[in-house]
Order: C-alpha cells, then sequence, then structure tokens
C-alpha cells in the first residue's frame, strides 16, 4: 500500500510518464485534441471560451493557489509561521533559493530578451515531490528538518505568488481591476462581520476570479486573494473552522486530481525532435543550472551564513549534511516551474515549450534522486 505522503509524488510521477508516453505515440493527436478542446460559458452576451488546457492552468489551478493561500494563513496565524523567530532560517534559506537560481539563469540567457522572461523558473520548489523524497527516507528524518523543509518551501510559494503578481501580467484592465477591488471590499466586509457561511464568499471569489481573469493579472492569484479572507477562527475559537474544513475537503482534491491532471496536460514533450541542440540551449540550460546548482548555492550558503552571523540558529538535531541534502531536494521545480514556464512564453510566440519542460522534467528527476540519496546517507551518518 503506497504511503499516504508520497501518494501525491507517485501521482504526479505516474501523470508526467503519461504524458511523455502519450505525447510520444500515435496518440499524440489524440492528445493535441484533448487539450485544445474548447469550453465556453456564457451568461447573456458575455461569454469566456477557452481551450481545456487554458481551463486548467488558469481554473483549476486557481483552486490549487486556494488551497495555498489557506495554508499559508494557518502556518502564519497559528503554524510553523507563527513566531518571527522560526521564520528566520527558513526563510533566509528560501531568499537565497529563490535569487541564486533566478541570477544563474538570467546570466546564461542574458543575450536573449526573449529566453530571460523565464528567469523565475528555476525560483520555485514543488513542495509535493519535496515531501514525496523525504517520506521515502523514512521516520528516521528529523521533526526539524522537515518543519524547515515544509517552512522553506511555504515562504518560497509566497515569493512565487509575488513573483506571478509583479512581473507574469499582460495588458492591465482598469475596469477589470476595479470590479475585482469592489469584490476584496466586500470580502473584507464578510470577514470583519464574523460571516462564517461560506456560500457569501464563494459566490463573491467566482466573480472577482472572472474579474482578474480579465484584468491581465494572472487569475490564480485570485485564489490567493479569496483565501486571505476566509475565517480562520470561528466567534468560539473551534478548531475547525470555515478556513480549516475548507482545506481539509478540498486538499485531497487538489493534490490526487488537479496537480496531477496540470502535469498530465503540461509536461507531454514530443522528444521526437528533441536533440543535443535542446538540451544546449541556454534556457534548458539555465533551467538545469539554475535548479540543480543554483538551489544548492542560495539555500546551503544563505542558511550557513545565517547562523554564522547569528541571525538564525541550526536546531539541535540537525547538522550542515542534511542541511545541504534538503538544498538538493528544493531543486525539484516541476508544478510551480511548469506553471511560471507557461507565463513566462505564453504570449512571446515563440516556441520554447520544449527547451523550457525538458529542462524542468530533468533538473527536478536529477535534484530528486541526488538529494535523496544524499540526505538518506547525511541521517544515517548522523
Amino acid at each position: 500500500m503506497v504511503n499516504k505522503e508520497i501518494l501525491p509524488s507517485v501521482l504526479l510521477i505516474a501523470s508526467t510518464l503519461l504524458a511523455l508516453i502519450v505525447a510520444n505515440t500515435p496518440l499524440v493527436s489524440y492528445y493535441n485534441l484533448l487539450i485544445e478542446i474548447p469550453f465556453s460559458i456564457s451568461v447573456g452576451d458575455y461569454e469566456l471560451s477557452k481551450p481545456l488546457l487554458l481551463w486548467i492552468n488558469d481554473g483549476l489551478m486557481a483552486v490549487f493557489f486556494f488551497i495555498l493561500g489557506l495554508e499559508l494563513k494557518r502556518e502564519v496565524v497559528e503554524g510553523k509561521l507563527a513566531k518571527a523567530s522560526d521564520m528566520v532560517l527558513p526563510g533566509v534559506a528560501a531568499l537565497g533559493g529563490m535569487l541564486v537560481p533566478a541570477v544563474i539563469y538570467a546570466a546564461i540567457n542574458w543575450q536573449d530578451s526573449i529566453a530571460l522572461k523565464g528567469w523565475a523558473i528555476p525560483a520555485a520548489t514543488d513542495i509535493a515531490f519535496a515531501l514525496g523524497v523525504l517520506a521515502l527516507i523514512g521516520k528516521s528524518i528529523p521533526v526539524s528538518l522537515k518543519v524547515f523543509l515544509v517552512s522553506l518551501a511555504i515562504i518560497d510559494d509566497i515569493g512565487a505568488i509575488l513573483i506571478i503578481a509583479f512581473f507574469y501580467t499582460s495588458k492591465i484592465s482598469l475596469v477589470s481591476l476595479l470590479i475585482a477591488s469592489f469584490c476584496i471590499t466586500f470580502l473584507f466586509t464578510f470577514n470583519r462581520l464574523n460571516i462564517y457561511k461560506l456560500a457569501p464568499y464563494i459566490i463573491v471569489g467566482l466573480i472577482m476570479w472572472v474579474a482578474v481573469l480579465k484584468s491581465g493579472v494572472h487569475a490564480t492569484l485570485a485564489g490567493v486573494a479569496l483565501a486571505m479572507f476566509i475565517p480562520i477562527k470561528t466567534r468560539d475559537n473551534y478548531d475547525y473552522s470555515p478556513a480549516k474544513r475548507l482545506e481539509k475537503d478540498l486538499h485531497g482534491f487538489v493534490v490526487l486530481f488537479i496537480i496531477p491532471l496540470f502535469a498530465f496536460v503540461n509536461a507531454g514533450i514530443e522528444l521526437k525532435g528533441v536533440s543535443l541542440d535542446n538540451l544546449l540551449h541556454p534556457i534548458t540550460l539555465g533551467i538545469l543550472a539554475g535548479l540543480i546548482i543554483g538551489k544548492q548555492i542560495g539555500v546551503f550558503l544563505f542558511s550557513y551564513l545565517a547562523v554564522k552571523v547569528k541571525l538564525a540558529r541550526l536546531p539541535s538535531d540537525m547538522n550542515w549534511a542534511m542541511v545541504y541534502g534538503v538544498s538538493i531536494i528544493c531543486g525539484i521545480g516541476f508544478t510551480m516551474s511548469l506553471f511560471i514556464g507557461s507565463l513566462a512564453f505564453e504570449e512571446t510566440g515563440v516556441n520554447l515549450l520544449i527547451d523550457e519542460r525538458l529542462g524542468i522534467l530533468l533538473a527536478s528527476l536529477i535534484s530528486g534522486i541526488l538529494g535523496y540519496y544524499v540526505l538518506k546517507f547525511a541521517v544515517k551518518a548522523h
């Protein structure tokens, strides 16, 4: 029976392999037909029409970001990020893990303005895969190390959300943003009036999602914004608050369906045309170097410096070999990297998806295998 902690990772791997198999067999025509099926929703004269691929990337992934927002809120209010002192070491590590890979990618692609748009692709870490690797090592993993990785990944996700919000927006529609602002005002009012029924939040949230979709800001950010206003505590302070209830009810749907489906529709690379030129393409090299080398340098070096200058302390049941193993595992970008990559190049008019996805898949595979063995050795030696 598959361990519940690694089940999301197993499904992600299976979905990715299935996409690669389908994309490299005669079934590829059906695969392309599937992701390009148009779906439309119309209300009166207003119509929203997109192919299935974009309904998944813009719609279902908004639910993923919504759950991500709920998790972030819970951790900040009463979890691993509730104390400022607990945030320092993973926060500094996450900063290094985003900054160094982005700089390495930018340095390799500096001469190409289009390729440079992908600078944030290697800045992300896939929390599901990372925790799956830890689960494979077993119960010998120190609790503080798991907390360190989870906190680092959560802060990394916050960074990815901010990057998407500020750097991956198209032409801004002020009218749509104004509508979204009104929606946020309503959500804030619901929260301050201690309204615990979910229906008003969901209805306004859907309107906000459509407005954000049309605004030029990526629609998935509406999911994060909505999550920030869902009450996490009730009047009687019961544990089963609206936010926690939603997180519990939707978590399985997100990790067992939405993310594997996202991987399936985005990871289908036709390897038939892949050559050494693709492997040596600056985008591929930038992603490989950023995720495999940049993450190691950024996470480990920034953590080491933070401890040495006494900005943070290393937990007693952790050592630097374990931190190094975690820094390698952080090179598993996958879900968020694929998502940022689709945003970076979708409007360039140049087909860079092979080079982008090839780099992400290879880097995530290498980082996962290498990180597993390094961390397993470090834990065993400890």
